[in-house]
């Protein structure tokens, strides 16, 4: 929000100086970003007017003007030379008188004027643009001042250049100081000054022409005012007054009518519009936008429309997107004779978020978006209309102000001893009033609270701390003693039983991984193919095209750091994300900490590409595999004892994938990237990925004191040939089945090329070690070799396996 010092005190002028204004400002919640002069520092230039104007003699480009300064040209018109296009007689300009200084050049030192001789003729001072005067970046000519500019006033009183633009950071609450108006009832409540109303008196009607408007949404729309005003003369000149006050805004100025709008918006933050009223076919119609429908904006841009966006449609097409920006089929032209002038309150959550959906934002949007006073639509548009009278003529009509769905104010109640409690310092129930006094909100006093109706400007106090806030900020944060937090301090100890999210970072980091971050919306595209979710949760106004939806899974964002790795010649990627992931779930309600109908459990996942190991002298290359990243996974999860589980999974080989489960539940699954899909995200070779849930990974058994065993383990080991079906975690639970087999493992697997006379077609030999320990006594030979056979014979039973000979 930028203004000029000058407007603010027309409407406020509190008895302190702009560096003072600028603090208090800052200190009551509205930062000041920036205070900057209107123009840089020069003296000496005056308004002169051009008498006479010849052609230099020596010079094509050069003219000699002979100009009057009014008091600095007593002994008559003086001589300059000038070079500009646009010097002729009867214009009004700055002239710098010998002796003047313009504003610093790019040395930083000011450039002095002194008498000179150009091409032969002498000239006494110099002809200024507004680029020499750094007022702007025109250099086409000289600066043109009004024709009744008083001759040999100083150019800086002349043009109000003594003043300086405020800018404002204002935070999303504070809807009702984007005006000049709005600042100025702050800055009298901060100061005590006298506020000065602006002028709404109505203005003479002329005719009785009404325009038909339905407002048929009124979830979009809670009033419509609107306006006829026949006659205008669109092609006069916007006054200075007002350009130059636009220019201090940071707003060009455009045509009177529009310029006429913008000036209002600025001065009481009420966003208006201007149709042309003869391009209007019938009557207006407030209401959501239909499926199909398009409009093509002021800005040029045409764009899509559907039931989430609110327009002004008339008979024939829509001619408006409400709240937001007008439509070029209806604007204002030079040709414009009659004018229909609109001013609405739109509902905040109709605007909100719709001018990022076309990826750009307008100053009413802005506004609207965060709430606008429904009250002041027919006291603005006599503004407006006034205006339009004042500098284009024209008869006004009656205003028609339709109010389907106005707001209501529920009152707010501030507890005086709970606001001492929350700001930290007494403050009485005197202070209280005088403070809502001072800002203008209605209230009742109670036994020692005071219930506040929020006035309708003030969308942003709904709740009993917005009423403190506005206490301690109108009382001065100054006053706040320096006393330190009294509140004890316990601390969360986590359980033992639960790992931090950090400490699986660093687990799978100490497993040679890299961890990533990626966005949270990801390709359609991925969902479908690496999730199997043909119906994914869309984002409905993404930062780009194809980072449309949310993400069921990490494993597409896994391949596309592994796409972006592979682009730079990355050999061997290894890498992790631990992240949410956004599910469909009608169970889930809407808190603090949730939304409605979506679960977002979080997942940690990862990815191996290329080789198992960093290239070493001492072992060759192999290419990472399934039980290379399966070991990861035990070693991540260890102590605990996780069983992989040959199952399918969308993103992965159908018989290279295993559903990780730990206690019999499925926590996730394991395996090397479908071919499909390898070929068509274009990778040289199969990734091996994992995806787990990570509350289960963060869950591990505390240790258990045990007494170190007293006697002897023994081991064996069996050379156990079995069919190819059979899985080794069937064979192993089998051989565990045993109180005297402590552990069991399998330490060799051969299988011949050919068939031999022990490993039949369709067999292979598995070596395995068992371990044998008995707490209580010393194993002898005999029950060894009993425990020997008794495995061998229950697998034998089991599996159909047998010792190999």
């Amino acid at each position: 929000m930028q203004f000029p010092e000058s407007w603010l005190r027309e409407f406020c002028n509190p008895p302190v100086n702009t560096e003072e204004l600028a603090r208090l400002l800052t200190m009551a919640g509205l930062e000041v970003e920036e205070l900057r002069p209107v123009a840089p520092a020069f003296h000496g230039i005056v308004v002169a007017e051009i008498v006479e104007a010849e052609q230099h003699p020596n010079a094509d480009r050069l003219r000699v003007c002979r100009v009057d300064a009014g008091p600095h040209s007593k002994d008559g018109p003086l001589q300059i030379v000038c070079g500009a296009p646009n010097a002729r007689v009867g214009i009004k300009v700055p002239l710098a008188i010998v002796g003047a200084e313009l504003p610093p050049g790019e040395d930083g030192k000011p450039f002095k004027i002194g008498t000179g001789k150009l091409r032969g003729v002498e000239s006494f001072g110099m002809l200024c643009s507004a680029r020499e005067l750094k007022l702007s970046e025109d250099h086409g000519g000289l600066l043109e001042l009004a024709a009744d500019a008083p001759l040999g006033q100083d150019i800086r009183e002349h043009l109000k250049l003594d003043d300086t633009l405020f800018t404002l950071k204002l935070t999303p609450n504070l809807a009702h100081c984007l005006s000049v108006y709005g600042v100025a009832r702050e800055v009298s409540a901060l100061t005590g000054s006298p506020l000065v109303e602006p002028n709404l008196q109505a203005v003479a009607q002329a005719h009785a022409d009404v325009l038909p408007v339905s407002v048929q949404d009124s979830d979009l729309c809670g009033r419509f005012s609107g306006r006829i005003v026949r006659g205008v003369n669109p092609k006069a000149q916007t006054p200075a007054w007002m350009v130059e006050r636009l220019a201090r805004c940071g707003q060009r100025s455009v045509s009177p009518l529009v310029d006429i709008s913008n000036y209002v918006m600025f001065e009481l933050g009420r966003p208006s519009h201007i149709f042309d009223l003869d391009k209007i076919h019938g009557g207006l119609s407030v209401r959501w936008a239909k499926e199909g429908e398009s409009l093509k904006l002021l800005n040029g841009n045409t764009v899509a429309l559907d039931a989430q966006v609110g327009v002004i449609a008339d008979d024939q097409a829509v001619e408006s997107l409400a709240g937001i920006m007008g439509g070029d089929a209806t604007a204002v032209s030079h040709d414009t004779r009659n004018i229909y002038i609109e001013a609405a309150f739109w509902w905040p959550k109709a605007v909100m978020g719709r001018s990022r959906r076309y990826n750009f934002s307008t100053d009413a949007g802005h506004r609207f978006e965060r709430g606008v006073d429904p009250q002041g639509t027919v006291e603005h548009i006599e503004r407006i209309t006034r205006l339009v009278q004042e500098i284009c003529g024209g008869e006004a009509g009656p205003i028609d102000d339709q109010q389907p769905a106005m707001p209501v104010r529920e009152p707010v109640t501030l507890r005086v001893a709970r606001a001492c409690k929350v700001i930290g310092m007494p403050v009485t129930q005197a202070e209280c009033a005088s403070v809502f006094q001072r800002l203008g909100l209605p209230f009742v006093e109670g036994d020692g609270t005071l219930t506040v109706t929020p006035p309708s400007w003030r969308f942003d106090i709904t709740l009993e701390e917005d009423l403190i806030e506005e206490v301690v900020r109108i009382l001065g944060y100054e006053r706040l003693p320096a006393t330190p937090p009294l509140a004890p301090v316990t601390a969360r100890v986590r359980s033992e039983s639960q790992r931090a999210p950090f400490a699986v970072r660093h687990a799978l980091a100490g497993l040679d991984y890299q961890e990533t971050i990626n966005f949270s919306f990801v390709e359609a595209r991925w969902e479908l193919e690496l999730a199997g979710n043909a119906e994914p949760i869309k984002v409905l106004n993404p930062i780009a095209a194809p980072l449309s939806v949310m993400r069921t899974s990490l494993l597409g964002s896994l391949i596309q750091v592994l796409k972006y790795n592979l682009a730079r010649k990355a050999p061997r990627v290894r890498v992790f994300e631990l992240g949410r992931v956004f599910l469909r779930d009608a169970s889930v309600q809407d808190t603090d900490h949730s939304v409605a109908g979506v679960h977002q459990p979080l997942r940690v996942s990862g990815l191996a590409y290329g080789p198992a190991a960093a290239p070493q002298w001492a072992q060759a290359d192999k290419a990472v595999d399934f039980f290379d990243v399966k070991g990861d996974i035990e070693a991540l999860l260890a102590p605990r004892k996780a069983t992989f589980v040959a199952a399918e999974h969308p993103a992965m080989h159908p018989g290279r994938c295993a559903a990780v489960q730990l206690d019999g539940a499925t926590i996730g699954h394991i395996g090397e990237l479908h071919p499909k899909w390898r070929q068509g995200y274009e990778l040289p070779q199969a990734p091996v990925l994992f995806e787990l849930d990570l509350a289960a990974v963060q869950k591990r058994e505390l240790p258990a004191a045990q007494g170190v065993p007293r006697q002897q383990l023994i081991q064996r080991d069996l050379a156990l040939v079995v069919a190819d079906k059979v899985t080794h975690d069937a064979l192993m639970g089998t051989l565990r089945d045993d109180p005297l087999v402590r552990a069991a493992w399998l330490f060799d697997v051969y299988k011949p090329a050919q068939p031999t006379a022990d490993i039949a077609a369709g067999e292979r030999s598995l070596a395995v070690r068992l371990e044998l320990l008995d707490d209580s006594s010393t194993l002898t030979e005999e029950r060894i070799d009993a425990a020997v056979v008794s495995a061998v014979a229950r697998v034998q039973a089991a599996h159909g396996a047998r010792l190999r000979a």
